[in-house]
């Protein structure tokens, strides 16, 4: 077993690459003059000796066939292919006819005194841009808009939400800040009147520039399918028609930046072929993720439980639990049936990768396979088990933690408070008057509004930070290692912030406020005296007058 490793940069995967393929031949220079000599003995022998000769030579041939393409054998992949089929066929007719047997064991004696030439296998896959953060963390967002004042708008408006946004209104000015600093994302109007082009073929011409794209908002006048159908081609993750409800269009680079720059996905690879695990190994890791490798399938559940993979690579065939066997024990458990499950195998049988699909399993990816096709691959089925995960476990419209785990983290922190003796927070808060917001504007609106807040929050908090939604407009977070002096401080500029928000709704444009209580953790509170606490200094806020912070008494 291998224990899960990050990242790999450019250069030492190439090297890691390099050496795996130099180990992967010799082990072909002792391996293939044995598939030759095993060979020699199907001639001399009958019955079920030779039943059991063709079968090991089969599963050696398939391993061959699924493995020498990926390091650069192709042409000897392809042989080991067709012998596979070969032996097959054999085994099914062994008992009716031995006819051309000398032509196989002719052929495979060939296929194992050949000279090794391997192909190159294109470069390894590059890893993800990572984003480039300030020294307080914020994320850079260029804004191109001609228009001034809705340019300062929407930078003031996304500076509140902690992003670093600056404003250009010319391309001359933007492509200057981009020689010097790539953003995180960029956000560019279409209509450009006084430049040559339109902001959208500015961006696409921009794109093809870049290593890797750039998160791109598009905001427009024409909200027409011809105009989004551009905006996509150029690589757009998000379209706003004017006038931009500015929360709105945070919610959503949010949620790029929670797919893109989100933690490493976890990959569980299940091989005994160890050369050919440590490649896919390295492969996913030099894209970013995290990897652990498995050999032996009664371990299974001790890795599913302590590294909660969200993806699983099986091999097929393999010699005491096959992948399909495996997948099936790991789908009676309901802990996992959320796991997407991706078969590797060198099986071109159709109705055998149909099969293995029934039985458990959710893509079947015939080797060899590409470095860049085997990262495509498993990348888009672990987004999209982490978008599951995600929307079962948190709050649908915040992303949130849901109310019963927000509960839940209360009670760990203040164990761990009153364990290392350093003094937590835990905060209470709620939008003021938010049902003149839904009475006013809809609930639409009001739903805009409670994301909004959402999304400040999860900026300006921490990472080690709790935060979810408590029910309603209500919020509860959990700070560690933070004195309710010092949480006050924290959540008054973010009531600020809040103040200063602009919501854009049929009733017109609007803004809201906040209120919250603030309680530490001491030796007398158990988790849910803590919380109530924290809800009695909220209801002062209240009573106060709204619109400030108040510390539990």
């Amino acid at each position: 077993m291998d224990k899960h490793e990050g990242n790999v940069i450019p250069q030492a995967l190439q090297q890691h690459l390099q050496q795996l393929g130099q180990q992967f031949a010799e082990r072909l220079r002792q391996e293939l003059p044995q598939l030759a000599q095993q060979a020699g003995q199907l001639l001399d022998a009958a019955g079920n000796e030779r039943q059991r000769l063709l079968q090991a030579l089969r599963d050696q041939l398939h391993r061959l066939a699924g493995s020498a393409g990926t390091f650069g054998f192709v042409q000897l992949g392809q042989q080991a292919r067709e012998l596979e089929q070969q032996a097959e066929r054999w085994l099914e007719r062994l008992q009716r006819q031995q006819q051309g047997l000398g032509e196989f064991v002719a052929a495979l004696q060939q296929l194992g005194s050949q000279p090794l030439a391997a192909t190159a296998v294109g470069e390894a896959p590059r890893p993800t841009r990572k984003a480039v953060r300030s020294d307080d963390g914020s994320r850079y967002i260029y804004i191109l808009e001609e228009e001034a004042a809705a340019g300062e708008s929407m930078r003031l408006t996304l500076n509140n939400f902690g992003y670093r946004a600056e404003h250009f209104n010319s391309i001359a000015g933007l492509d200057a800040a981009l020689q010097q600093h790539l953003p995180d994302a960029l956000i560019v109007d279409v209509n450009l009147p006084g430049e040559s082009c339109s902001g959208l073929d500015y961006a696409a011409h921009l794109q093809q520039r870049l290593d890797a794209p750039l998160p791109l908002l598009v905001l427009t006048q024409q909200d027409d399918f011809a105009t989004q159908l551009q905006a996509v081609r150029a690589g757009a993750l998000g379209f706003f028609a004017k006038p931009v409800d500015i929360p709105q269009l945070e919610s959503r680079l949010e949620r790029c930046f929670a797919q893109q720059h989100g933690e490493p996905y976890r990959v569980l690879i299940v091989d005994d072929d160890q050369d050919l695990a440590s490649r896919y190994s390295l492969v996913l890791r030099g894209a970013g993720m995290l990897v652990e490798v498995l050999r032996e399938p009664a371990q299974i559940f001790a890795h599913l439980r302590d590294f909660n993979p969200e993806v699983v690579l099986l091999d097929v065939n393999m010699p005491d639990c096959t992948g399909p066997e495996l997948a099936q024990i790991i789908r009676c458990n309901d802990d996992w049936l959320r796991i997407p499950i991706i078969y590797l195998s060198a099986e071109t049988d159709i109705a055998k990768q149909m099969s293995a699909l029934i039985k458990a399993g959710d893509d079947f990816v015939t080797k060899p396979i590409s470095d860049n096709a085997l990262v495509a691959t498993v990348f888009s089925r672990a987004q999209r088990a982490r978008l599951l995960s995600n929307a079962l476990a948190r709050d649908s419209l915040t992303g949130l933690l849901k109310h019963g785990d927000i509960k839940e983290q209360v009670a760990i922190e203040l164990e761990r408070a009153l364990r290392s003796g350093d003094r937590a927070s835990v905060a209470m808060l709620d939008i003021d008057h938010f049902k003149r917001v839904n009475d006013s504007h809809g609930h639409a609106a009001g739903d805009n509004v409670i994301r909004a807040l959402a999304n400040l929050l999860r900026q300006r908090l921490r990472r080690i930070d709790s935060l979810g939604r408590y029910g309603g407009e209500e919020f509860l977070a959990v700070l560690p290692d933070c004195p309710p002096e010092q949480a006050r401080l924290i959540l008054d500029e973010i009531r600020q912030r809040f103040a200063e928000l602009r919501f854009i709704a049929e009733g017109g444009e609007f803004s809201c406020t906040l209120s919250a209580g603030i309680a530490g953790t001491d030796v007398h509170s158990d988790a849910e005296q803590l919380r109530e606490r924290a809800d009695k200094a909220l209801y002062a806020a209240k009573h106060g007058g709204r619109n400030q912070v108040r510390l539990a008494e």
